[in-house]
């Protein structure tokens, strides 16, 4: 009897120490939960996402929030960086990871990370109008004559005279399409051509000048190069040209010309450029318009190009 109840003595006094000693402890802290939102994938042109988090304390309460970019390939717009909820704008194609951090009133904080992937647009545009173009020249001569230039300020659809003999100008140049995905389709393509306002062919004083100067626009179809002449000129293509018509105005550019059919097969064929010529050559008849190598840069040849990826 008396080892029982010294056994029990022995028990009740090592409880009522580990008991007095535990809650002597201090408190145990715990951070705040950050959460940040599970991923998103967006599709240009769309270029913005909401980014909501939310946080939770068990001890205090959240007092503060910030978003953050940790990575990416540039730095959007962060709308409101202490909301847990923002809109993020100026995205571009590409992958983001964003941090949300929370902080509570004890001055506790707690992270989490989301990633935004950005995707390509389907449908883009190529805006091409380039300076000194190397491949740009003018076919000009007869059965016997050659004054091929391929250094002049302006591209023309001509026919005048020189040494009192018919002499044909016509004008080419090719645009660099590389730029073009190789699972693209050509939605539409629209070249612009600007008269020059200093002619150096014609009448000199005028652009336009003739009655009949209506011309076409062509796809060639056969190589060339800058030493080709006005007997060698390389071959054109009649399917899918354009006939831009007659016109009494001195100085008028010819703009937003379809040429979806000749740029879809330069694109998904061999890339041998464009033909500007009279549809009937007959003498002082002429249309010039500015070249890549004319002064002002804005009156340049200008293809612009709608494409869609497969």
């Amino acid at each position: 009897m008396r080892k029982l109840f010294t056994t029990l003595f022995l028990f009740s006094a090592i409880t009522l120490l580990f008991t007095n000693c535990k809650k002597d402890n201090p408190t145990v802290l715990h951070p705040p939960v950050a959460v940040a939102g599970a991923a998103q994938t967006i599709q240009l042109p769309i270029d913005s996402v909401t980014l909501s988090g939310s946080g939770k304390s068990v001890d205090s309460k959240i007092t503060g929030y910030l978003w953050s970019e940790i990575s990416g390939p540039n730095v959007p717009v962060i709308a409101s960086e202490s909301s847990p909820t923002t809109i993020v704008r100026g995205m571009i194609a590409g992958t983001y990871t964003f941090q949300f951090l929370v902080i509570d009133s004890l001055g506790l904080s707690g992270v989490d990370t989301m990633s935004v992937v950005v995707m390509p647009s389907l449908v883009d545009t190529l805006i091409l109008q380039p300076s000194n173009n190397p491949d740009e020249m003018i076919f000009a001569g007869n059965a016997t004559d050659n004054y091929s230039n391929t250094n002049v300020t302006e591209t023309v659809a001509g026919a005048w005279t020189q040494n009192s003999l018919l002499d044909v100008i016509r004008g080419v140049f090719k645009f660099d399409l590389s730029a073009i995905p190789a699972n693209a389709t050509i939605i539409s393509a629209k070249l612009s051509l600007y008269s020059n306002p200093v002619p150096l062919n014609g009448d000199l004083i005028h652009a336009n000048s003739g009655p009949t100067n209506q011309f076409y626009i062509q796809r060639i179809n056969s190589s060339w190069n800058l030493s080709s002449t006005f007997q060698n000129q390389p071959s054109v293509d009649t399917t899918n040209e354009v006939l831009i018509p007659q016109t009494n105005l001195p100085f008028l550019d010819v703009t937003d010309v379809d040429v979806t059919g000749m740029a879809s097969q330069m694109y998904t064929g061999t890339n041998y450029g464009f033909m500007i010529r009279l549809q009937n050559e007959t003498i002082y008849n002429d249309r010039d318009f500015c070249s890549s190598k004319n002064a002002d840069a804005t009156k340049h040849p200008k293809l612009v190009i709608i494409y869609q990826l497969k």
